[in-house]
């Protein structure tokens, strides 16, 4: 019988998923990556990181890469890769990784998803993570898909660190609560489902305590940090306008306005009893934008 030891992570060169490898050696897995031919796989390699050189388009890459392993991890998004064949990568590449994992009878396939993907089939690369989450189960792939809101700490980090400068970055209408999440946090989760018990099949929301919108995590940031932090919001019109023009050409910049609008539902929000449940205690408000200031060398009250 094959001994099955590697955990494959997928998009372990990016900055979420790079965490997940740290994450998943601290539990003393043995952690296999897939990389892209011609990417700098250096500091996996010395941190004892197996490559697998292939890539999500290349099915028999795939297969290779999943020979042996125990589970996969994806944190891949073409998406935030900003390529022209993005939108291949989140169809094409997420279906091919699920018929992968079916091949290869892997334990255990740990989805990156997001919050609400099955409502939002105007919000492309929301959608495109509900229909891998149903290919994986049409496959009888046995997986977990979880599901976090907006990265607080990577979309307010645009042009710099926000504190410093005493302004968080946003898009569209700054009073609408919704769900945040932190990339450290869902790296601990996603790593903690590898093994997770009872959760095969499941979509587990990932957020706080509570919704909050930008302003009032501006009001929370002035608090800690004893200095006025505001919100520079660009504004939902001129968002669509960008839509319109840039569109036919960039879609990424259509599927950015169309997410826009959904956030300002006041529906991106996520039930976090499931977390509770699989991952322990959630994460406040307070504790989450606590952790993130000082991550960037701010005293926090």
């Amino acid at each position: 019988m094959t001994d099955r030891r590697h955990v494959l992570v997928v998009g372990a060169t990016g900055s979420l998923g790079g965490q997940v490898v740290d994450q998943l050696l601290a539990r003393g897995k043995q952690v296999r990556a897939l990389v892209r031919p011609g990417s700098d796989a250096g500091r996996l390699e010395t941190l004892g990181v197996e490559i697998a050189r292939g890539d999500m388009l290349d099915p028999a890459s795939l297969d290779r890469a999943m020979t042996d392993a125990d589970a996969v991890v994806t944190t891949a998004a073409g998406y935030t890769r900003r390529i022209k064949n993005a939108t291949e990568i989140d169809t094409v590449g997420n279906a091919n990784l699920a018929e992968a994992a079916a091949r290869t009878g892997v334990r255990r396939f740990v989805l990156t998803s997001i919050l609400t993907s099955d409502q939002t089939p105007g919000v492309p690369h929301f959608w495109h993570k509900k229909l891998a989450e149903d290919r994986l189960e049409q496959l009888a792939v046995p997986f977990v898909a979880l599901r976090p809101g907006a990265f607080l700490d990577q979309v307010t980090q645009f042009g710099g660190d926000p504190f410093a400068k005493g302004r968080l970055m946003w898009l569209g209408d700054a009073r609408v609560p919704l769900t945040f999440v932190l990339t450290a946090d869902l790296a601990r989760y996603l790593a903690a489902a590898v093994d997770a018990a009872g959760v095969d099949g499941q979509r587990i929301d990932i957020g706080w305590d509570r919704p909050a919108s930008m302003t009032d995590l501006a009001q929370l940031a002035t608090r800690l940090l004893g200095k006025q932090i505001r919100v520079r919001s660009i504004p939902t019109g001129l968002i669509h306008a960008m839509g319109t023009v840039f569109g036919p050409f960039v879609p990424m910049v259509k599927d950015m306005s169309a997410m826009v609008d959904w956030f300002g539902t006041g529906r991106y929000v996520a039930d976090t009893t499931r977390q509770a449940e699989v991952f322990g205690a959630v994460p406040t408000a307070e504790d989450a934008v606590a952790r993130f200031a000082r991550r960037l060398g701010h005293p926090v009250r």
